[in-house]
């Protein structure tokens, strides 16, 4: 009995030693997992120490400040825009003789349409007609419904006479033959497309010129009509700036895209001098930023608009005419809210002391 008390006393001492054994182990454990999370984190500090990453704060409340008291060097960049645009068109007309790129229908020339379904390289056969035709403007557009292409269209500065001569050579170099009835061609004298170009542009002339007179009947006042006049005018020349840059060559379509855009442009202008000048509740800068809310609205709308025809749209009338809208509604944005923002405060500003004299 007394071995078997023993012995039992002797085990529950040796499960005590091992229980505290065991307990020693694991805060031993405890303690290396604590120690190896904080030199990873001592380690990431370091880290980011050595690299300094600099974080990025969008501060509202400082471009607020300078929108609303900075508006005097503000008008620096929609003036710089303008200048950098006329030396563009200075240096196009120059250059070419023309201000702007004029297609077939606004110079003259030869328009091929060719409905194919077979899959046609554009670059390769504009580089390959234009060796043919070497004093010439040749430009290949591409066809495409749903995605695919299903024809193209060739045009050329080139005299009647030629046409036949143009034909072959796309024959030729999209190695198929061609019966009468597997195309079209369209001719344009050169003095018809002269003469044509001059009508269209003497319409957006007086277009204009009736917008200027609408202006200042419902101000009354020479220098809000006269921003509001400044500000369709720099969409237009900085919009056919950023289009001969681009390379568009202009047609008909083109040039009503341009009277479409006097109408947008007008819209916000009027807007904006309307809520600032007539409008009595709030204080000035209020008043513009009320403006800018809706102004904005509508552009963004008309925005997104163009933006999905210019997706979507499988015509090249319509995709050039979503072309010059998208650019004129981006200079707008500046030449509104920026240009025309600062034309009026220094009017408000000048008129008040003169009142206060």
């Amino acid at each position: 009995m007394e071995d078997n008390k023993e012995n039992s006393e002797h085990s529950i001492a040796q499960d005590a030693s091992k229980s505290t054994e065991n307990k020693t182990a694991t805060i031993e454990n405890e303690s290396i997992k604590t120690s190896t999370i904080e030199n990873k984190k001592n380690q990431d500090i370091n880290i980011k120490n050595k690299i300094n990453v600099p974080k990025i704060k969008f501060n509202f409340s400082s471009i607020k400040n300078v929108y609303e008291n900075q508006y005097k060097k503000l008008l620096i960049i929609p003036f710089l825009i303008l200048f950098l645009a006329f030396v563009q068109i200075g240096y196009q007309l120059a250059a070419t003789g023309d201000f702007i790129h004029r297609d077939v229908s606004l110079k003259g020339g030869v328009t091929v349409t060719i409905p194919t379904e077979q899959e046609i390289d554009i670059l390769t056969l504009e580089n390959a007609v234009s060796l043919e035709f070497p004093n010439n403007d040749v430009a290949v557009k591409s066809i495409s419904q749903f995605g695919s292409q299903s024809g193209i269209i060739v045009e050329a500065g080139i005299s009647q006479e030629e046409a036949n001569n143009l034909v072959d050579a796309i024959k030729k170099n999209i190695g198929k033959e061609l019966n009468e009835n597997e195309y079209s061609v369209e001719i344009v004298g050169s003095s018809l497309g002269a003469s044509f170009f001059k009508e269209t542009i003497s319409a957006l002339g007086i277009a204009f010129v009736f917008m200027a007179i609408v202006v200042f009947l419902y101000f009354r006042t020479f220098v809000p009509s006269a921003a509001v006049i400044l500000a369709a005018f720099s969409n237009m020349a900085v919009t056919l700036a950023v289009v001969n840059i681009l390379g568009v060559k202009i047609s008909a379509a083109g040039i009503a895209a341009v009277l479409m855009l006097i109408g947008y442009s007008v819209d916000t202008d009027i807007l904006l001098s309307t809520r600032v000048l007539k409008r009595k509740e709030g204080t000035e800068m209020e008043r513009v930023y009320g403006a800018i809310r809706t102004g904005i609205m509508m552009t963004s709308t008309t925005l997104a608009a163009v933006t999905i025809g210019l997706i979507f749209t499988q015509s090249e009338v319509i995709r050039q005419i979503m072309i010059i809208l998208f650019i004129g509604l981006l200079t707008d944005l500046i030449n509104t809210w920026i240009q025309n923002v600062g034309i009026l405060r220094l009017y408000l500003e000048k008129k008040a002391k003169r009142a206060a004299q």
